[in-house]
């Protein structure tokens, strides 16, 4: 159970506009804007694909629900409302894994957040979820892993950081637009990664590698340099000043270029029913992330259902 009052007005409409402001909280910078362009982007890309003729094939998109992430979460307490920091994350995963999602964890400021993070995902491991169940019918989330995702600290803390995670992990990534993230200023040394840097650390980690963050020209440029095995569009939600815009049209305007680069792309900001899913993987996205709803099935104990 999560102790607290959750930072959210628990909209019907999951837009942000009740947001602005709340950061720390569920809000975004810029007065929530880019939250309100990531829930209409996928709207405007619908409406671009009915112009071109191709709205049935968008509708005919498949997908399960192996393709959609909790997003990485933490700092419970300031931005979610929890009375205590480690109480929200195995909410939180759980309430992922029961919609048959995958996790993804993050870290944070002070370094204990992410030993929540991996503490949930072995508690995930040792006692599974009610609705998983393996060929034998029998619950079984043994060998669970998740996609973790530092912040762009020092490189010998990244490295500290892969060698806690690695047991756990099958995807380690960079945020690397998180040295602009307003709560995280003065807390702790956050860089702007170079490739070289970035190719270091991959080659450490031993593991598919995803870049997350992508979200200017600059980025696109890593994604070039850097041949990711994911890259991921983001706009932290909202949360980090970067340009004005949504990661929908970003993924649409760009996706033909990072394919060159990378094996797959991965995308979040806005995501909230089938369709919206259905409408990122027609514009070349692999798999999607979705956070603000989780967090709040979580907090409410509902379990979570896109619709």
């Amino acid at each position: 159970m999560l102790n607290g009052k959750l930072k959210c007005s628990r909209c019907k409409i999951c837009n942000g506009a009740a947001c602005k402001g709340t950061l720390p909280g569920l809000g975004g910078v810029f007065e929530g804007k880019n939250c309100l362009l990531n829930f209409e982007g996928w709207e405007k890309l619908r409406q671009k694909a009915k112009e071109n003729g191709q709205y049935e094939k968008l509708l005919q998109t498949q997908f399960d629900s192996s393709c959609v992430r909790c997003a990485p979460v933490t700092g419970a307490i300031e931005n979610v409302g929890c009375k205590n920091e480690e109480d929200f994350y195995f909410p939180y995963f759980k309430t992922t894994v029961n919609a048959g999602f995958e996790i993804c964890v993050g870290d944070g400021c002070p370094d204990e957040k992410l030993l929540f993070g991996i503490e949930a995902v072995k508690k995930i491991r040792n006692e599974g979820i009610d609705n998983t169940v393996n060929s034998n019918g029998k619950n079984d989330l043994s060998d669970k892993k998740a996609a973790f995702f530092f912040k762009p600290y020092p490189d010998e803390i990244l490295k500290k950081r892969a060698d806690l995670t690695r047991p756990f992990a099958n995807y380690i990534g960079i945020d690397i637009d998180a040295y602009n993230i307003v709560t995280m200023r003065n807390k702790v040394h956050l860089e702007k990664k170079t490739a070289a840097q970035l190719k270091e650390f991959r080659k450490y980690t031993g593991l598919p590698f995803v870049l997350k963050g992508v979200f200017t020209a600059e980025d696109l440029e890593l994604v070039r340099q850097l041949e990711p095995d994911v890259a991921f569009v983001s706009n932290h939600g909202g949360r980090v000043e970067t340009n004005v815009g949504s990661s929908a049209e970003f993924l649409a305007e760009h996706a033909e270029e990072l394919k060159k680069h990378c094996c797959e792309i991965w995308v979040d900001g806005g995501i909230r029913t089938k369709l919206d899913v259905q409408t990122a993987l027609y514009y070349g996205a692999k798999q999607v992330a979705i956070a603000r709803p989780l967090i709040r099935a979580a907090f409410d104990e509902v379990p979570f259902e896109l619709k």
